[in-house]
């Protein structure tokens, strides 16, 4: 008989004891097929040696068969999350939420889940559970920060992360987060640490770009834009050699991205009751700022930043390849029957719609799927954000992307963000020439920040709403922001970011030459 715990078998898998676990755990198998630890254990392995595939399906049976167990649920749901399947994750974080949770790491990684959902609000008891479990633990603290940040209440995230940064002076993310939260100043900044960090960070390029973007962010709140540039430049140099933007893979994918509305006329039946917003654009350039604006309307909710369209896509392709996004699924997708996409979008997102008529989904790069989603939406509504060139590109290299994803890889050079933007502008071009101009509106940053009413008016009238004066007052909105606005959009507008490359001299030439007459 296998005596094997489930705190031996975590204690062994954390010694790296692989193929001690694993035989075991076939043992156990052996002895019972209806023990729910093996699979765990053996999800575990498949996750570490990043078997995606496979790791799910272990942890589902685990779940299944010891749905009293928190540990089983958990790590299902983090797996999922890990995958960018943010409805399954908040589906098994609800079921181990029912549970008693008596481990900090456990908690944290519920909140976690639930961050990354987009349910911050279901997030934050979990982040004070670990915290007061553990409160040692500066990257409990961090997650706990940021929930916080995102729901606005940003003295509890301060707090948080001055208490992260207090427990470990090199968690970087807390410091740029605190750089982030409030203008620095002369008289006010963390500068002399920062710099510190960034010199004895030699060999982390991750934290170098974490730091050096938090020194460029200080120098230009004080006035001092080139020296900030610089700043930009150090901060990615390491990552961009690690993380080069492949120009022929991203002009391929733009060029198949415009395909897949011209090529198939097998497109999914109208339905008057399916109407979701889809704001898209590149990042930076408003998008938070419209959907702050909708769903302040009280026939709308924010549902954030979601996957969703562009996973069934990808389930639907079938496609081989590691990315949601890339040429090859774009090229299946321009050929295939989209009529189920636009229900399974509609019917994964009912919980976030609540009883609200219309939801808004502002993925940003949810521009590349315009076509696909009339194609399987054709009553929703895409709101396409620009912003002059100069400073969508500027704000895209100035913006700390997750390194996660390749899909901003472009952000680490000024010529890619050029070459990215070229392309993100002809393909906005195509949809305007392809796509009906009741579904399909381009609306400019500028404009909304100088003719706020007549710009909010365009914009109810294009998604079919009546006039709701809390749309002027979209700062005073309470739901969470999930991005790198949090703090801009619960103030009013201000026109300080138009126009603001032509603070920093000569260098953004390059950029300038790079656009041609793009302007």
């Amino acid at each position: 008989m296998t005596n094997l715990t489930l705190a031996d078998g975590l204690k062994l898998l954390r010694q790296k004891q692989y193929q001690t676990v694993h035989s075991q755990s076939i043992k156990l198998i052996e002895e019972n097929v209806r023990n729910p630890l093996p699979y765990f254990l053996l999800g575990i392995i498949a996750e570490e040696h990043d078997n995606y595939a496979k790791a799910p399906e272990l942890y589902a049976k685990a779940a299944e068969l010891g749905p009293d167990v928190p540990y089983f649920h958990i790590y299902h749901a983090k797996v999922l999350s890990t995958l960018g399947r943010q409805n399954d994750a908040k589906a098994n974080a609800d079921k181990a939420s029912k549970l008693a949770i008596s481990d900090a790491s456990l908690a944290d990684t519920i909140g976690v889940v639930y961050s990354r959902a987009g349910y911050h609000e279901l997030a934050i008891p979990f982040f004070e559970k670990a915290v007061s479990f553990e409160p040692d633990q500066a990257n409990f603290h961090y997650n706990f920060a940021a929930s916080a940040q995102f729901l606005g209440d940003f003295e509890t995230a301060k707090h948080e992360y001055q208490r992260a940064v207090g427990l470990d002076g090199n968690h970087f993310r807390a410091w740029t987060s605190l750089t982030s939260m409030e203008k620095q100043t002369e008289q006010a900044n963390q500068l002399p640490m920062l710099r510190q960090l960034f010199n004895q960070a030699e060999d982390d390029a991750e934290g170098r770009l974490q730091l050096g973007h938090a020194i460029a962010k200080t120098l230009e709140d004080m006035g001092q834009y080139e020296a900030s540039f610089e700043w930009l430049l150090k901060a990615k140099e390491a990552k961009r050699s690690e993380l080069r933007y492949d120009r022929e893979a991203g002009r391929a994918m733009f060029e198949s991205a415009k395909q897949t509305f011209v090529s198939n006329p097998k497109n999914a039946a109208e339905d008057p009751e399916d109407t979701p917003i889809f704001v898209v654009g590149l990042p930076r350039t408003g998008t938070t700022l419209v959907d702050r604006i909708l769903s302040s309307h009280t026939e709308v909710v924010s549902a954030g930043e979601l996957n969703v369209f562009a996973e069934l896509v990808k389930e639907a392709a079938g496609t081989s390849t590691n990315m949601v996004m890339d040429d090859e699924t774009f090229q299946r997708a321009s050929v295939m029957d989209v009529s189920g996409i636009g229900a399974s979008y509609i019917s994964r997102n009912l919980e976030r719609v609540q009883r609200s008529k219309h939801m808004v989904d502002k993925m940003p790069l949810n521009f590349f799927y315009a076509g696909l989603i009339h194609r399987a939406l054709p009553n929703a509504r895409i709101i396409s954000l620009r912003r002059g060139a100069m400073d969508s590109c500027l704000s895209n290299f100035r913006q700390l992307f997750s390194t996660r994803y390749s899909y901003y890889n472009y952000t680490f050079d000024l010529e890619d963000t050029a070459e990215f933007y070229r392309l993100y502008d002809d393909l906005m071009a195509h949809w305007r020439n392809v796509l009906p101009s009741d579904r399909f509106l381009e609306i400019h940053y500028e404009d909304i920040v100088f003719d706020q009413e007549a710009q909010t008016r365009k914009l109810l009238d294009f998604c079919g709403l009546e006039w709701d004066e809390a749309c002027m007052r979209f700062h005073e909105n309470t739901a969470p922001v999930s991005t790198a606005s949090s703090v801009q959009v619960r103030q009013p507008l201000y026109s300080g970011s138009i126009g603001r490359w032509k603070k920093y001299g000569d260098k953004l030439d390059n950029l300038k030459t790079a656009l041609g007459d793009l302007d």
